[in-house]
């Protein structure tokens, strides 16, 4: 549906800093920690409690059920991003995990290897696992250690929907080609701007304000185009400043909400809002 609208996808990826990934190998009912019945809730309210966003993982195709299951804790803070895998018998080890994370003591060793995660959750879209499990497929057979769908993570009407952890980079309408394309200009610093919704790590004028100077032929490095300075004027208005090398940009763009009246997803209602940026000019200083 929003493909047929041409809905923006600019700075559409919602807030990211840390992420709990979970390995189930049940269903994913509607609310996806709801199939851990006993400690669903308490995961949750932990998570909240230490700004971590809890997801549910799995290996695309048939699920080894003997082996055990694994999570992962990822920090995609800007100078942070790594990943610490563990593994766990039982649901409530993970309250033992997230006791860790308080603590901050007992935590695996970081890592910087990417994940790859599509989402396939049919139960809440219908479309991200009609458009995602193709996805899964192809980046399963390219990169099969690093693969995984994974339940909700927002943006349905964008489906398919992958994200790159440890950099919470959000893609959207990713094809089965296109998704290898995005894992490759991963593994070489590179970010692929038509199909990239934002990263999480940022809110949303500055994944707007990173869009427009990548868009202008700034630089598409992943580690380029960090912001150092958000000023909000009025009338939803933002001067964004980036790194640029040696230079510094000044993004200046606006919000604006309009009225759709349309589903924007398969299950979603109508009618409905959603945000959109303009670009009001770029400046380069200094350099």
């Amino acid at each position: 549906m929003a493909l047929e609208r041409g809905d923006s996808m600019i700075a559409t990826a919602p807030p990211a800093d840390r992420w709990l990934l979970i390995e189930s190998r049940t269903p994913w009912p509607h609310q996806a920690l709801t199939a851990l019945p006993d400690v669903g809730a308490e995961v949750a309210r932990r998570c909240a409690d230490l700004g971590y966003r809890p997801v549910l993982i799995r290996r695309h195709g048939r699920a080894d059920r003997v082996a055990v299951r694994r999570y992962a804790l990822v920090d995609c803070r800007p100078g942070h991003e790594s990943t610490r895998w563990g593994e766990f018998d039982a649901d409530a080890d993970l309250l033992n995990v997230l006791n860790a994370v308080a603590t901050n003591t007992d935590l695996p060793a970081p890592t910087q290897e990417p994940i790859y995660l599509v989402c396939t959750h049919g139960r809440h879209d219908a479309c991200c696992a009609v458009r995602g499990r193709p996805v899964a497929a192809a980046l399963t057979a390219a990169y099969p250690d690093r693969t995984w769908e994974c339940s909700h993570i927002g943006g349905d009407r964008f489906a398919g929907n992958v994200v790159v952890l440890p950099h919470a980079l959000f893609y959207g309408q990713v094809t089965p080609a296109r998704a290898v394309e995005v894992a490759k200009h991963h593994a070489e610093g590179r970010v692929v701007p038509d199909l990239l919704r934002g990263a999480g790590t940022f809110p949303p004028p500055v994944q707007a304000a990173q869009h427009y100077a990548r868009q202008a032929g700034h630089p598409l490095d992943l580690n380029t185009l960090h912001p150092t300075h958000i000023q909000a004027l009025p009338n939803h208005h933002y001067k964004v400043t980036l790194t640029a090398g040696t230079r510094e940009l000044v993004v200046e763009v606006s919000v604006h909400f309009d009225t759709v009246d349309a589903r924007l997803t398969c299950a979603g209602k109508s009618p409905v809002q959603v945000r959109r940026f303009e670009l009001h000019g770029i400046e380069s200083v200094g350099g």
